[in-house]
């Protein structure tokens, strides 16, 4: 009887514009799905009510950031509205090697650099059905002030003009739809022949 290898894990890059729901969706759907680990970023901005560090996001200084970046240890980083984003990249490297897959959940200018180091990713671009229900969105977050969320949706008008780069396209309208469609993202990288090419052998 054959058996499915080992083989190394997949990495799938979740990114879309502030306010799309990007964190609602992923927390829905990777509790139903197995093999996967979620890689938390590290960032110089201030944590939002809720999160918690080393969970949410690795909250770092400036200064320490820089260091990571000198230091090669982050596979993606980008400045987003006055603070920095980056992804470790030994973390990620240790769990695609061990046979997992690995999601991101980054900014648009992280997600592309992701892809021109590492081809293979699978980027997911994740939007609302309508862009006004962005700013509708970002003001009810009420943690922000309006020049702050003035800057996000200027950037997220840029954000759009590079989704055809993006493998897939997730419309978060009705979330549920939306977290069957992530997944079903997922299973269908996982059953592509090049990661199964081994049980016909």
């Amino acid at each position: 009887m054959m058996s499915e290898q080992t083989s190394k894990g997949t990495l799938f890059v979740v990114t879309g514009p502030s306010g799309a729901g990007k964190g609602t969706v992923l927390g829905r759907a990777l509790p139903a799905i197995d093999k996967i680990h979620y890689s938390i970023s590290a960032t110089t901005r201030q944590p939002r009510p809720g999160e918690i560090d080393g969970q949410s996001y690795y909250f770092v200084t400036h200064d320490r950031f820089r260091s990571m970046i000198d230091d090669g240890a982050l596979l993606e980083y980008a400045e987003y509205v006055g603070n920095y984003y980056g992804t470790p990249v030994a973390a990620v490297d240790s769990e695609l090697n061990a046979g997992r897959d690995v999601v991101l959940e980054i900014e648009v200018q992280g997600a592309l650099m992701v892809k021109q180091k590492r081809p293979d990713a699978v980027l997911i671009f994740i939007i609302p059905p309508d862009f006004s229900l962005l700013e509708q969105r970002l003001h009810s977050r009420g943690s922000e002030p309006d020049d702050v969320i003035a800057r996000r949706l200027e950037k997220a008008r840029s954000e759009y003009q590079s989704g055809d780069r993006y493998d897939y396209i997730v419309v978060n309208d009705v979330l549920d739809e939306a977290v069957r469609e992530l997944t079903s993202i997922i299973i269908a990288q996982r059953c592509k022949t090049e990661k199964r090419i081994d049980l016909l052998r």
